[in-house]
């Protein structure tokens, strides 16, 4: 099992950045692909980022441009940097491994 610990969630003002940090328990981590995922409030969880061992990435059309998803495995753990920030972004985000889920981070954009 790889438990993960994520961080880096908070209040942000529009236009505003953020940076969200996914530590894995294990090196396991290394070996497998990871997602960071979105529940915005009464909706369900979408997939927004997804980085291969290689590094390569793919991104929903809603986050493209603004979002970053990048991976250091000699530290096993995963950043999804935030940038150009919209009210609309505001959701709980979760990083995945192989179905082993964060405990998600609250991430709201508002003036």
């Amino acid at each position: 099992q790889v438990q993960l610990v994520e961080s880096g969630g908070g209040l942000v003002q529009p236009g505003g950045s953020l940076r969200l940090a996914c530590a894995a328990s294990t090196t396991i981590f290394s070996i497998h692909p990871m997602g960071w995922y979105r529940q915005l409030p009464g909706k369900q969880r979408e997939l927004i980022a997804r980085i291969t061992l290689g590094g390569s990435t793919n991104y929903a059309d809603s986050v493209k441009g603004r979002f970053t998803i990048s991976r250091d495995n000699a530290k096993n753990t995963a950043y999804l940097q935030m940038n150009s920030l919209k009210p609309e972004d505001t959701a709980v985000y979760y990083c995945d491994v192989i179905d082993n889920w964060g405990q998600g981070t609250q991430v709201t954009v508002s003036s």
